[in-house]
């Protein structure tokens, strides 16, 4: 009696853009990006196709109409390059960062973030607020996001496998086409993607992906533009004193 072998395994297709690993039975679409063909699921077709990329590979496929988000000026990162003005967050913020996980779920919203100073400051010397003398300027989106990522849940998990594995290669990368901050916290038996969309409100950090070897990464992935502390709250290298 002959026997015959049956396959059951499909081939490891991600989306290009959550970098989340296709299930069985999904209908990705495909779009062209950085001008090649790419795969992004039924999930984030929409966000795609919001954003203008044409669709290739085939026929045309029928896609949900995207959720209509509301976005001011081009989004946060639209005003964080129009931001040329120095801007303090204010004390309010302050306390909405340095609140515990139970004491205020929502979080601050990206308009929170980049909240100017106290409007009652007092002119300095030089024209400006006191509040803004010797202040650093405004955070970039990369450093906004890490403040998201430090917030949740994840830097508990980051301290206690930094305590076994030790400091990990941290990488945050901006893709500005979709507003999304990419971080990776990679050691050399493991390591986990999050996404931070910033144009959310509130912002917040999601894990997408994660493996156990770091040939799985992509090589800008791999270029660790910034540091885990004890806690696993994470921070970009050019910001170390």
């Amino acid at each position: 009696m002959s026997t015959r072998a049956i396959v059951t395994s499909q081939p490891d297709v991600a989306c290009y853009v959550c970098g989340r690993r296709l299930l069985r039975g999904e209908q990705p679409e495909m779009f062209l990006a950085d001008g090649a063909p790419q795969t992004v699921c039924e999930l984030c077709a929409p966000r795609a196709a919001h954003h203008g990329w044409p669709r290739g590979g085939g026929e045309e496929q029928a896609v949900s109409p995207p959720v209509v988000r509301s976005r001011r000026s081009g989004g946060l990162l639209g005003r964080l390059r129009d931001a040329a003005r120095p801007a303090g967050r204010g004390p309010a913020l302050a306390a909405r960062l340095a609140v515990g996980p139970g004491e205020d779920a929502r979080g601050p919203t990206a308009e929170e973030l980049l909240a100017p100073g106290d409007a009652g400051a007092t002119p300095g010397p030089s024209g400006r607020s006191s509040a803004e003398e010797g202040q650093a300027p405004p955070a970039g989106p990369l450093e906004l996001a890490l403040e998201v990522f430090n917030r949740g849940e994840y830097p508990r998990r980051t301290a206690s496998l930094a305590r076994s594995l030790g400091a990990p290669e941290v990488s945050a990368q901006l893709d500005h086409d979709l507003g999304l901050v990419t971080i990776v916290v990679a050691w050399e038996l493991c390591w986990y993607r999050y996404r931070v969309d910033l144009d959310e409100q509130p912002p917040q950090a999601r894990m997408t992906a994660q493996g156990r070897t770091l040939d799985e990464l992509d090589r800008g992935e791999r270029i660790g533009n910034a540091l885990a502390d004890q806690q696993g709250a994470l921070s970009l290298i050019a910001a170390q004193v």
